[in-house]
């Protein structure tokens, strides 16, 4: 038999050997033979059909489901229309030209708010290797929906480390990635959301694995999982990581302290410390970037004396998720669907507005878009859902599953929804905004449901698992009792529960408004009836298998087929054909006549988009230095000046102006952020050049002392900009003004030249935002000290003469981590190795 095997040609390889003198009759010794033997059995352990084959099955089935959903994109091209890509396309426009120029990375824009860091809109290292990484764990799908493949398999590999066996890993992978939320977020453009999302499973099945004494590849996996996850820079998601890690551990700790001892734990903790920092360090530059950014974001301290610090509680709790909108886990269209959705025909609303006359074109448009969502939130692009059948398994857990692991992934469901809840649960969540560490920095607190949708998967297979093993029916009873008929309940009774009102009914006729009520109770009734019929063939396919009716390949497979079904019909109404362009960017940023007329200037100045506004869009940055853009985290000190100066000016121009009466003298805080050009339009004849810009630079002839921010604000709106300049003498000391002219020489991202004939000397103003980490200015190629004027401008103290000066952007958090950072992501690739290696080898050994 070894002679018919690869085996049989060792032989051929081994010098013969004596046992006890004796030569064996094939010229082996008797030790040899024993090694081969075992050495034959160990292969013969691994059956491809038992051990391989349903892995490779389950991946490919991940595959398929992802290029068959999003097919459009993959064979035909196509591109899903996702506004807040757009938007970056914008805001990054700058950026990325100039890396495809030179090969250098822009570390500064010059086409949002005056002027902002790119660290949180395109920031690139050389030899970073996680592009390269994500590429082959990705099987080279393209980018964003491979984060959804990878969400599926990172959740496979946690399930399968919990003993969950691989055809009932499947079906979870497909509810955990393949839930509303992540297809939301995939259609509004989150990508970074869903990407951080998807790695958390990898990032805990490290943690898992290391306290199954699989230490170095669970330390691997995590610094893995890390590694890519701060790659991505959502910030939000892997403070939410973090709860979920620490949860984690503090019951592992709980229930192994005992059996385990000091020791063995500690090696463990010690291990997984050393594959955090290892997938911290691999981003280092990007997080050294970060926290020098922050204090001067609009996440940071405050800079007018009366406001706080952080956000304010208002807009970080303005998409608060309500109480019993957590229902939309049982029931999606328990508060009816998304802002807008598609109604049957012959709904009560189209019933309403035929009788009343109106037009079939706008009886059409309305029940395509009705308002049929009536939650607590401003609005919502669907509900947040991840299949009625893995809550039911999860609700099972409370009976059959594991302690630990009830205590574990029990606690996160709990405490994420709480955390979604936001002001409607404000003792709570007001004082955690108000005590944790950093939390005050983040918005969207309905953000937490992606914990929620994380750990109910996770709970429904393990206790899936032990059911099946357990063969008991009374818990499949009781928790299948509990889904099928909350749905039930809801279905026949729920209109009898609910005033089905929402927030924008008061725009509607109370015609209307009364259809619009009865459609959404008929939309939750419809639901429910749905959400009913998939637990109930769930159940009934668990009941069959416990009483051995059908098998084990006929339960999961069914399993998988019923949550394909579920969230695929669910995802279809929000991310469906019509999501997919041919080229959205292309049309979006089509060149407008306004914006050719513009582009025949080729000085430097920057533009105003009344279209678009100050915060609302960053369509202008595709082209022009704008004076607005679109970012969530802008520099505080330009979030400052559009609330307290910017609105102000500008709400007063455009009524003047519709009056006839361009009041340009009346807008010197835009005039003195060198804004040249305001766009009302796409037409030529839309686009108002502003004689009184400032200009790039210039010497003011008084200077205005201030002592504190807010001071310096309110002086602003009373100075002309042109000739005056407030200075904070508390911080820069007292100054003087001086006379002269400044031309500006060149300009790129990272450097601004300038020529200055001064013949009196004193300060220069440059109509360029103050951003002290990381700008230095070179007179005469002497360092000379960066002045903050006008409240977030820079300006120079410059002698009397001709001078060169040259403003450079090279900020220590990004040159000076580039190489540790590489050199991070190296080791923990040997790590990875090492992990890898070592658990073969002891799996080797076991058999």
């Amino acid at each position: 038999m070894i002679k018919n095997g690869a085996l049989g040609l060792l032989p051929y390889f081994y010098e013969p050997r004596a046992e006890k003198g004796k030569q064996q009759p094939n010229g082996l010794s008797l030790e040899l033979l024993n090694l081969q033997s075992k050495s034959l059995n160990s292969c013969m352990k691994i059956q491809f059909q038992k051990d391989i084959l349903p892995h490779l099955l389950g991946i490919a089935f991940f595959y398929l489901l992802v290029v068959g959903y999003f097919s459009p994109l993959v064979f035909d091209g196509q591109i899903i229309f996702q506004g807040d890509i757009l938007q970056w396309e914008g805001s990054a426009k700058e950026v990325l030209d100039y890396r495809a120029a030179t090969g250098e990375q822009a570390l500064w824009t010059n086409r949002m708010f005056g002027g902002m860091p790119t660290y949180f809109i395109s920031l690139e290292f050389a030899g970073d290797i996680t592009n390269l990484a994500i590429s082959i764990l990705t099987l080279g799908l393209p980018h964003p929906i491979n984060g959804l493949f990878f969400g599926m398999l990172a959740m496979y590999l946690l399930l399968l480390s919990y003993g969950v066996r691989p055809i009932f890993s499947v079906a979870g992978a497909i509810a955990f990635s393949f839930n509303t939320y992540n297809l939301l977020s995939l259609e509004a453009g989150h990508n970074a959301k869903i990407w951080a999302v998807c790695l958390i499973p990898l990032i805990l099945t490290g943690i898992h694995l290391a306290f199954d004494r699989k230490r170095l590849l669970g330390a691997a996996l995590l610094g893995l999982g890390l590694l890519l996850q701060l790659k991505f820079n959502h910030l939000q998601i892997t403070y939410y990581t973090l709860i979920i890690a620490v949860v984690y551990v503090i019951t592992r700790l709980g229930y192994d302290w005992k059996k385990e001892g000091f020791g063995s734990l500690s090696k463990t903790i010690a291990l997984l410390v050393l594959g955090a920092i290892l997938g911290v360090g691999g981003n280092l530059g990007r997080i050294a970037n970060a926290l020098d950014y922050s204090p001067y974001s609009t996440r940071g301290k405050a800079t007018i004396e009366t406001a706080g610090a952080g956000l304010d509680k208002e807009y970080a709790f303005g998409w608060s998720n309500g109480i019993l909108e957590s229902m939309t886990l049982l029931v999606p269209d328990f508060y009816g669907g998304g802002s807008t959705t598609p109604l049957p025909k012959d709904s009560a609303s189209e019933k309403a507005l035929r009788s009343q006359g109106l037009e079939p074109a706008q009886i059409n448009d309305f029940v395509k878009g009705a308002p049929t969502y009536w939650g607590d939130q401003p609005f919502t692009g669907g509900p947040i859902y991840g299949s009625v059948i893995l809550v039911f398994l999860a609700i099972l857990g409370i009976w059959v599953a594991p302690r630990a692991s009830l205590i574990t992934f029990g606690s996160i469901i709990v405490l994420s929804l709480m955390l979604s809840w936001g002001k409607n649960l404000a003792w709570f969540n007001y004082t955690l905004f108000d005590i944790l560490p950093g939390y005050n920095k983040f918005r969207a607190v309905s953000m937490a449901l992606g914990m929620t949708l994380f750990a109910i998967p996770v709970l429904g297979m393990i206790a899936l698992e032990k059911l099946t093993h357990a063969k008991a029916l009374k818990p499949l009873l009781i928790s299948g009792g509990i889904v099928t008929g909350t749905t039930l309940l809801l279905a026949v009774m729920g209109s009898a529960f609910f005033r089905f009102e929402g927030s924008g009914d008061v725009n509607y006729p109370d015609w209307l408004v009364t259809a619009l009520q009865s459609d959404r109770k008929d939309l939750l009734a419809s639901s429910a009836w749905k959400s009913f019929a998939f637990v109930a063939l769930a159940m009934g396919a668990i009941f069959f298998y416990l009483k051995g009716k059908i098998s084990e390949s006929i339960l999961g497979i069914g399993l998988i087929v019923l949550v394909t079904l579920d969230v695929w019909t669910i995802n279809r109404r929000y991310l469906n054909s019509d999501s997919f362009k041919g080229n959205p960017a292309r049309e979006f940023f089509a060149e407008t006549p306004a914006e050719k007329s513009i582009a025949a200037d080729k000085g430097y100045f920057r533009v105003l988009a009344l279209t678009e506004g100050l915060t609302q869009g960053a369509r202008t940055s595709y082209r022009f230095n704008s004076l607005g853009g679109y970012h969530g985290a802008k520099l505080r000190r330009y979030q400052d000046l559009v609330d307290y100066r910017l609105e102000f000016e500008l709400q007063d121009f455009i009524k003047k102006a519709q009056e006839g009466n361009f009041d340009w003298t009346g807008i010197s805080t835009i005039n003195m952020l060198n804004t040249k050009y305001l766009i009302a339009g796409a037409e030529s004849k839309a686009v108002f050049e502003n004689p009184e810009a400032n200009g790039p630079a210039w010497v003011p002839s008084q200077l205005v002392p201030v002592a504190s921010n807010k001071e310096e604000m309110d002086k602003l709106g009373t100075i002309d900009t042109k000739a005056q300049a407030t200075i904070n003498t508390k911080e820069f000391g007292e100054q003087s003004a001086g006379a002269g002219t400044l031309t500006l020489t060149k300009h790129a991202p990272n450097e601004m030249s300038y020529r200055a004939e001064m013949t009196k000397p004193g300060l220069a103003v440059f109509s360029e935002i103050y951003y002290p980490a990381g700008w230095t200015a070179k007179v005469d190629g002497k360092e000379a000290p960066i002045l903050r004027t006008n409240y977030l401008l820079r300006g120079l103290s410059l002698p009397a003469g001709t001078h060169e000066i040259v403003f450079t952007f090279a900020p220590a958090s990004y040159t000076a981590t580039k190489t540790p950072m590489i050199l991070f992501q190296y080791a923990l690739v040997l790590l990875l190795i090492a992990g890898l290696v070592t658990t073969y080898k002891k799996s080797d050994a076991s058999r």
